[in-house]
């Protein structure tokens, strides 16, 4: 069953295209991982997806209800992680936890209820009296999740929730997301580490300028870069794209991504057909050199759609 789905939805701020035509289904109990560098709009497709903005263009849907016209029913049931901590630092993690049930209009018995389950939880119920302004960061970060359940929603979106944080805590987050997984809950996971996509997320979705450019498992994602990719740069008077047709009819080679001054080629293994590329160069008089060789991996496949480092 689809919890998310978003039909070419586009969002523009003045000029700025910010959301082109996007794409995208999310099932129920699904842990999808959202990538992109930095402006790729993740941001404003979550802001889109949570309701909290509007699409100029297209149609989201969350549990089957269109956002633009069910704004109220579908915060009622989106739990939102953000980056920035969102708590208040001299109260205590019980009356933090208090005061945003409240808000949600959880009456009190049910609320006193929920947020000692909640700290169980986390892993934080013997820390509950002490001002948050005394926690660390990952404990913070902690408070900041159990404070997106407190109304028992359906769908749950954390933006980067273990940024700086210390192991115990990151491993504390990676077992509840299984439980909220275990529990049916979709979660929609925004990450800088390739390594937490690889391990959490059961789909992917690599961001670009606004659309979705690759999807998939993460398996079904590295397969796409096949035994890897090597890149090759030339020198100022050399143009790349002469070799385009030639490079293109080796065998070994699947893909190819130009860039000023050089290329990057998915071949069949990095290791073996570096050897033969380069023979091909030499018998083009070319001086050319080999200036980076990345094995088969997710941050593999996210620098060659991108061109881009994930913080970049």
């Amino acid at each position: 069953m689809s919890m998310i789905v978003c039909e070419r939805v586009n969002k523009m701020y003045g000029e700025n295209h910010v959301v082109k035509d996007f794409d995208l289904t999310i099932n129920q109990g699904e842990v999808f991982g959202l990538l992109g560098p930095n402006g790729a709009g993740k941001t404003t497709t979550i802001s889109m997806m949570t309701s909290q903005n509007i699409p100029n263009r297209g149609k989201i849907f969350i549990n089957g209800m269109n956002v633009r016209e069910n704004r109220k029913k579908v915060k009622s049931i989106v739990g939102i992680v953000p980056q920035d901590i969102a708590l208040y630092p001299m109260l205590n993690a019980v009356d933090n936890l208090k005061f945003f049930g409240e808000l949600y209009g959880i009456k009190r018995k049910k609320l006193n209820t929920k947020v000692l389950e909640l700290l169980d939880l986390v892993g934080l119920k013997e820390r509950a009296k002490d001002p948050i302004k005394n926690y660390s960061g990952g404990m913070k970060r902690r408070i900041n999740i159990a404070a997106a359940l407190l109304h028992d929603p359906k769908v749950v979106f954390m933006d980067e929730p273990t940024v700086g944080i210390d192991p115990q805590s990151r491993n504390q987050i990676f077992s509840l997301i299984k439980l909220l997984k275990e529990q049916g809950i979709t979660v929609v996971y925004t990450t800088h580490y390739m390594e937490e996509a690889t391990t959490l997320c059961d789909r992917v979705a690599i961001v670009d300028n606004g659309d979705v450019i690759s999807l998939g498992t993460t398996k079904e994602l590295v397969d796409q870069v096949y035994g890897g990719v090597i890149e090759f740069t030339f020198n100022e008077k050399e143009d790349p794209y002469q070799y385009k047709n030639s490079l293109s009819e080796m065998p070994c080679v699947h893909d190819m991504r130009y860039a000023k001054g050089k290329v990057e080629v998915v071949v069949e293994d990095a290791n073996d057909d570096i050897t033969e590329i380069l023979e091909f160069f030499k018998q083009k008089n070319s001086k050319v050199k080999v200036t980076n060789i990345m094995q088969p991996s997710l941050e593999t496949l996210f620098l060659f759609k991108t061109g881009k480092k994930l913080r970049d």
